[in-house]
């Protein structure tokens, strides 16, 4: 019986299970980022309501301690909400 199939079947015993619950901002955390200006760490990431490019997406404002150079810079990101 594989993981899924085990889970499932507890589902439906009625099992309690324990689910671990993350959000996107400490998904983002820690990640790489790289763009055509910037390579780097995401270190901080917060949700921004005032820029929204793609249809069905959150903006995240974003900050990057870059590979090379010394100031980290802040970036805005499109992430899109399975839901």
């Amino acid at each position: 019986m594989s993981d899924l199939s085990a889970i499932i079947a507890g589902i439906k015993k009625g099992n309690k299970m324990s689910v671990n619950v993350y959000s996107i901002e400490s998904l983002l955390v820690g990640k790489n980022y790289r763009s055509r200006s910037v390579s780097g760490e995401i270190i901080h990431a917060e949700k921004d309501n005032r820029a929204v490019w793609y249809d069905g997406c959150e903006s995240y404002l974003v900050e990057i301690r870059p590979t090379h150079g010394i100031k980290n810079v802040w970036r805005t990101l499109a992430v899109k909400n399975p839901d």
